[in-house]
């Protein structure tokens, strides 16, 4: 506090000579307080247009104008010189050294215990990786009521992406897209002699059904807290579509996880029960079989799953509060192809290749409530869409939550993109590679995940 005041009141005195000099050379020299500070504080240094470092600062220079007023030029610089690759790389690592803070033990070691887990809650989650490994009773915190308060607390940023590749279908990557990066993490509690792909996810939880569509398994992929679902009671061995919300703010209340199949068999799994449970039958208004899109991943908005059909063009919804079906005829876009839906700020979206004689491009839709009509609200930039001319181009959604990822491929091309919704922007996945390996994998399916340290399976 005490430095702070003597740079408010060097401040002021300059301010003070700025204001009484009108027509002369400004030459500022270091006040009595000014020496006394640098003196109690040397890491402090006071401003000295006359020394020659005063281009380490602002490069300010004063000079009198006509009217009377100062005005701030640049100094005169001399011809930038080429350095070397060594003098280039001796400056970057003193640069880093100089940024390099060492935290002294008698300041930290009287931190507070209790303010620990606030400031861990609050950490980038990649850093959970690192500190579990500090010691035991950080270990512990993921298992700590009052951590996961205080995790409930800090506002949810970019969800996260778990995908499956082709070349390794037993083990899945993810992808943080704040750091631009792909972790692989081994799920040892995932069954390795059965294929499981990812279908939904909330509160930090990802739910797993076998290729077989026999068996759900539900993980946190960052924690591996792991959990085999029971078995069904209604023995429905075709493919089915499969959504999944929670039942407060967290998965620590408890989650529910919905499949349907085209026939209109349905079941609701309730965490609380740990048992599946069928609210009723289909309404005798919906139109069977359901003819879903199993492209697209359900989308979940509150307690309600929105899941898209083709015959007749449209969305089936169902509310697990209240157990209500309903249908929605929305004919979709012409020349589309390989769509799904989306979710942004609860507004319901679509994302699908628009395709016309050579052309191909990816577009954004946004539903309009009144008129139930798709109005399209972007487009990827021209310059990407060139790229795909005259190729037989496939895409596959595989997050819907606001920030989207599309895995775009043909025979001479393999790109993952990310679309944030909110934002309209349009950002290049670095390739997905496999750790102590070259060949770039593709991406086979996938579902985006907002991570939580303590959501509990």
């Amino acid at each position: 506090m005490e430095g702070v005041a003597m740079l408010k009141q060097l401040i002021g005195q300059l301010q003070h000579l700025l204001d009484s000099s009108h027509s002369h050379s400004l030459i500022l020299q270091p006040s009595h307080h000014t020496l006394l500070f640098q003196q109690q504080h040397p890491r402090w240094t006071s401003l000295d247009v006359e020394d020659s470092s005063v281009d380490d600062f602002c490069g300010l220079v004063m000079t009198a104008g006509k009217s009377g007023s100062f005005r701030m030029s640049e100094p005169v610089k001399p011809p930038p010189t080429k350095k070397s690759r060594r003098d280039r790389s001796r400056g970057k690592s003193s640069g880093r050294s100089c940024t390099t803070e060492v935290m002294e033990q008698e300041i930290w070691k009287d931190f507070p215990e209790d303010l620990f887990e606030a400031v861990i809650a609050r950490l980038p989650i990649a850093t959970f990786f690192r500190f579990r490994s500090v010691c035991r009773q950080w270990n512990s915190m993921l298992t700590s009521q009052s951590f996961s308060q205080h995790c409930t607390q800090v506002t949810q940023a970019n969800p996260w992406f778990y995908t499956i590749t082709h070349e390794n279908v037993n083990s899945g990557a993810m992808y943080d897209p704040s750091l631009k990066k792909w972790h692989h993490p081994t799920i040892s509690t995932l069954p390795t002699k059965l294929i499981v792909l990812p279908m939904a996810s909330a509160g930090g939880l990802v739910c797993f059904l076998d290729i077989g569509h026999r068996n759900f398994f539900v993980c946190n992929p960052l924690t591996q807290s792991f959990k085999e679902l029971p078995a069904r009671s209604v023995k429905v061995w075709s493919r089915v579509a499969v959504g999944m919300t929670i039942n407060g703010s967290s998965a620590g209340s408890g989650y529910k996880i919905l499949w349907v199949g085209c026939d209109g068999e349905y079941e609701v799994y309730d965490s609380v029960r740990n048992s599946w449970i069928r609210p009723g039958n289909m309404p005798a208004g919906m139109k069977l079989p359901l003819s879903l899109n199993f492209r697209s991943q359900a989308v979940s908005i509150d307690s309600m799953l929105y899941f898209m059909r083709s015959d007749p063009e449209g969305i089936v919804s169902y509310d697990m509060a209240t157990g209500v079906w309903k249908q929605y005829i929305i004919p979709a876009p012409l020349h589309l192809t390989d769509h799904t839906l989306a979710e942004c700020d609860g507004q319901i979206m679509l994302v699908g290749l628009l395709t016309k004689n050579a052309a191909t491009c990816v577009c954004i839709w946004e539903l309009q409530k009144m008129t139930l009509l798709w109005k399209e609200v972007d487009r990827m930039p021209n310059i990407w869409c060139l790229d795909f001319y005259g190729k037989h181009v496939r895409m596959t959604c595989l997050g819907n939550k606001g920030l989207l990822m599309l895995s775009l491929r043909s025979k001479q091309m393999n790109r993952l993109v990310t679309y944030n919704i909110a934002r309209k922007e349009w950002l290049k996945v670095p390739g997905c590679v496999v750790p102590r390996g070259r060949k770039r994998q593709w991406i086979a399916c996938g579902t985006a995940f907002h991570p939580c340290l303590t959501a509990v399976a």
